[in-house]
């Protein structure tokens, strides 16, 4: 008995501590999320004023209030390679919410103030 007891203790420990090491606090993974990364090389036209970068990039900001699907976003690269010389990035809550986005109400409204600066871009949309 005092051994069953004792095997049962030592594997909550077990449980507990792999969760604690691999999960996260929503009880999902940190080695592989199922959020979506929505990652944006960009370079801006020449004649793109900072005040319209800085509105633009800000836009990206406002998409994360707006649409309940983006979880985080980043806008401030700090460090580029290659010919795009600047970068964002979107964290979706799952593929669906990457898929509901595309096209929204949200994606719209800023592409207003995005698309007439934006020269080119790359985009990879990264999940697990």
């Amino acid at each position: 008995m005092k051994k069953s007891v004792l095997s049962i203790i030592g594997a909550l420990f077990l449980i507990v501590g792999a969760t604690t090491a691999f999960g996260d606090h929503h009880g999902g993974s940190k080695i592989a999320p199922k959020t979506v990364i929505h990652v944006v090389t960009l370079t801006w036209k020449d004649d793109a004023s900072d005040e319209q970068i800085k509105k633009a990039l800000d836009g990206v900001k406002t998409i994360a209030k707006k649409f309940d699907g983006v979880t985080r976003v980043w806008t401030r690269a700090i460090k580029t390679q290659g010919d795009h010389g600047h970068a964002f990035v979107m964290e979706f809550a799952d593929e669906q919410a990457l898929k509901d986005y595309a096209g929204s109400d949200a994606q719209k409204e800023w592409y207003k103030v995005y698309l007439p600066i934006r020269a080119r871009s790359t985009t990879f949309d990264i999940t697990n």
